[in-house]
Formats: C-alpha cells, structure tokens, sequence
C-alpha cells in the first residue's frame, strides 16, 4: 500500500535549486534512508515533504493531494523529527511530550483524555525517559533532548515518521535503543519511515529502501541493497566507499586478531 508518493519535486531559493525534479514512493512498512553527501538536498527534501517550505511538484498522501490537509489533519499523520531544537522555556520532559497531543486536543482548554496520557507514558518509557519526565529540560543534555523531542514525536502517533538525523548527539547505546525502536514501531498499521541519514552503516542496518541524492538530483531510489551498490555509491560520494568501509572493519578485525 503505497502511503506517500513525490513527484517532480523541485525547490528553490531565487536562482539556486536545491532539488530537482525527485520522484519516490513510500509503502507501508518502509523504512526509506535518504542519503547522499553534504549539501544534497536532504533536509530541504524532508522540509518540503512536511509541508516548512515551499516547492513545486506533487505530493500525496494515501493518494490525496499533501496541500488539502488542515494542519491538525495533518499532524496526526505526519510526525517529524528535526535536527536541533530551541529551548527557551524551562517545561518539564513530561509536558513536552505531552505537547505531541495537542493536534488531538478539540480546544485549549479541554481535559486530557485517558488515551493522550498512555501514548504520553508509552512515548516516555519506550525513550527511557520515564525517570526524567519530571525535569526540567533546560538541565538536559543533548542526547536527553533528542530522546525528549522523539518522544514527543512518538506521543503524536503519527503514521509516517520523518527523521531528520534521529540518532545524532546519541550515545551508541541510545543509537541502538532508538533505532530499535523505530523498527518495532514500524511493524504497525500503515506506518512508514522517512530518514535523513549520514551512516551509511546504519542506514544499510535498518533501512528497506534508500533515495541517494546528489547535488538536489536522485542518483538512485529503490530498495537499499540495489541503491547501495558501488556504482551509485562511488558516483554520488566520489570516492570507493566499499573499500573504505572495508578499511574501517578491518581496523576492528584487526585488534580481534591480537
């Protein structure tokens, strides 16, 4: 079942284009890895796909035009996760996450209902950030805030969840924690993932399909193991990235071996 579907999509900045003409199609219960060096187009991708900037082209959502979405329609179907945060105020974890309700909410004032507060505790627990829900968030550090906005992300209960970056600032051991996460939660009814990737490791580790952008245009868009192959890779990268992946297992294989 195919839950988004680009075409043509282009976006630019007065004279300079920062994407051209992307097609790609995600299905239910894919987990798409756009990835590509930098200056790619990646995030503007994930920018435009939310509906921050503007752009030309299509864009539809369970083959509904993205643009006729109320923005509180919307929120309840898409769930984006930015690179870095501003935080100004001194809100409590917990009341940050809950945040991720209010496109549920009828008005200002109405009570939380018994399912915000179990997707708000579900959200907390799955993050490992029960035993902080009640700390300020100015006193976090920076993975802490990360894990803070995913849950708040995840307390939306969107549908497709598009990450910009999710495991950046992450300690290995969140890194794995969230990315696991991810997994199991796409197991779920029409549910999809859209991330912005550097690692190529990790993205070949839980991605089922990749969009390889370079200088705004795809290269390549398909599943993750015919996109990842060193044709594509070496265009995009301009360097043999299987032997320097290779390099670098080999500096682990090496130290076993001692």
């Amino acid at each position: 079942m195919k839950l988004l579907e680009v075409e043509n999509l282009s976006v630019r900045y007065g004279t300079t284009t920062i994407l051209k003409n992307v097609d790609f199609s995600v299905d239910e219960n894919n987990w798409l890895m756009v990835v590509g060096p930098n200056g790619a187009g990646k995030t503007t991708l994930i920018n435009a796909v939310s509906q921050y900037i503007g752009y030309t082209g299509r864009i539809r959502y369970l083959g509904r035009d993205i643009k006729t979405y109320k923005p509180r329609e919307l929120a309840q179907n898409l769930g984006v996760l930015s690179q870095s945060y501003s935080v100004n105020y001194p809100f409590t974890v917990g009341e940050v996450v809950r945040l991720g309700r209010y496109a549920y909410t009828p008005g200002i004032f109405s009570r939380k209902s018994g399912e915000d507060e179990e997707k708000v505790r579900s959200a907390l627990e799955l993050t490992g950030l029960t035993e902080l829900a009640d700390r300020s968030v100015l006193t976090l550090s920076g993975g802490e805030l990360q894990r803070t906005f995913l849950a708040q992300v995840l307390a939306q209960d969107p549908k497709i969840l598009m990450l910009d970056e999710p495991t950046n600032h992450l300690d290995l051991v969140y890194q794995k924690q969230i990315l696991e996460l991810i997994r199991r939660w796409l197991c779920g009814e029409k549910r999809a993932v859209i991330s912005v990737v550097h690692d190529l490791s990790l993205a070949k580790a839980y991605g089922t399909h990749s969009l390889l952008l370079d200088r705004g245009s795809a290269v390549a868009q398909g599943e993750i193991d015919e996109v990842f192959s060193p044709v594509h890779l070496d265009k995009a990268y301009s360097v043999d990235v299987y032997a320097w992946m290779d390099d670098m297992l080999s500096q682990w294989r090496g130290r076993e071996e001692l």
